[in-house]
């Protein structure tokens, strides 16, 4: 305690006045002198007891900050007596809880960057260890038949490649908050029909009938150009899980509350534990034929959830897939 200035300059001008005051009572008369004693004696050490306990309770706060700063799991700090120290000791505990946060969010995303960065280069291994056996079979395959398929399809996984590296740099800009949105009114059937168009020729190449129910005038707000984009990502899910002569509705409905559009495909639905995965970063399923990187209907939940909307999967009643997309009036 008395390595605090404010403490040694007090006890000095402290003995200073006692000692004036136990001389001039003395000099009065020798009762005087004794009192002045008595009450020094008491003032004093009432002080002293006080300072020191208010220094402990100063000196335990310090003791549990420094435990917070080297990083360990407990933080108790004993509750005081309403006052200054009180008030001093509640925001201290903010702080440190709040730091403390701080610091487990850090350690999430760094461990979220580490397995998105191990993620990512899995998925371009697949794709560039088939370019290179590709290039391989070209060298040594002289037949120009041959070398026109092997070379569509290098161009395929090249395509594939770009579509993953580009919606990987959309997730990142939308993982850092960089991505301003539009607000806008946009009608529903033609959001669906751009969504929709450049699908149009790979549905009729495997058959795939696609039937759209969207009233006119249905209108959301939004960023049309995003959101088409999310609608994209489930029907390209769709087309993948229905295969060759398929069938996707696409049925939009209104009421006060919500306009809600729902996507129903006519394939084999999903199993009943991958429900809650199935828009995690790179969730591909048990399906050993997939053929996506499960990073479409992340990017498609990122995207209509950061609008205000929500989007969640399920097996429809009459079997298949059903996506249900729902944005507030």
């Amino acid at each position: 305690m008395f390595r605090n200035r404010e403490i040694r300059k007090f006890a000095i001008l402290f003995s200073l006045i006692a000692l004036v005051t136990i001389t001039l009572g003395f000099v009065i008369n020798i009762l005087a002198g004794i009192l002045a004693i008595a009450s020094a004696t008491a003032f004093g050490t009432v002080f002293f007891v006080f300072t020191k306990a208010r220094y402990k309770s100063i000196a335990q706060i310090s003791d549990q900050i420094d435990l917070v700063l080297h990083n360990a799991d407990h933080l108790y700090i004993a509750e005081l007596d309403e006052g200054e120290l009180s008030i001093l000791q509640s925001e201290i505990t903010k702080m440190t809880l709040r730091i403390r946060e701080q610091n487990d969010a850090l350690k999430k995303e760094k461990e979220h960057l580490a397995d998105s960065l191990a993620d990512i280069a899995h998925q371009l291994r697949t794709p560039l260890t088939s370019a290179n056996l590709i290039l391989s079979l070209l060298e040594n395959n002289p037949d120009e038949n041959d070398r026109k398929a092997l070379m569509r399809e290098t161009e395929e996984l090249f395509i594939k490649m770009d579509w993953l590296l580009t919606s990987l740099l959309k997730l990142s800009r939308l993982d850092a908050g960089i991505v301003v949105f539009k607000s806008e009114q946009i009608d529903v059937n033609n959001l669906i029909c751009t969504a929709s168009r450049s699908l149009l020729i790979p549905m009729e190449l495997h058959n795939i009938d696609l039937k759209i129910e969207a009233p006119k005038g249905m209108i959301i707000k939004g960023d049309s150009g995003w959101l088409s984009e999310a609608i994209q990502n489930i029907l390209k899910n769709c087309i993948e899980s229905v295969g060759e002569k398929g069938k996707i509705e696409i049925v939009c409905r209104d009421n006060p509350l919500f306009t809600k559009i729902h996507i129903h495909d006519s394939g084999t639905g999903f199993k009943k534990e991958e429900l809650p995965f199935l828009f995690d970063r790179f969730y591909r399923g048990k399906n050993s034929k997939a053929s996506g990187y499960g990073i479409g209907l992340a990017l498609c939940k990122m995207i209509i959830t950061r609008q205000g909307g929500t989007v969640i999967a399920k097996n429809h009643p009459q079997a298949g897939a059903m996506f249900s997309i729902s944005f507030p009036k």
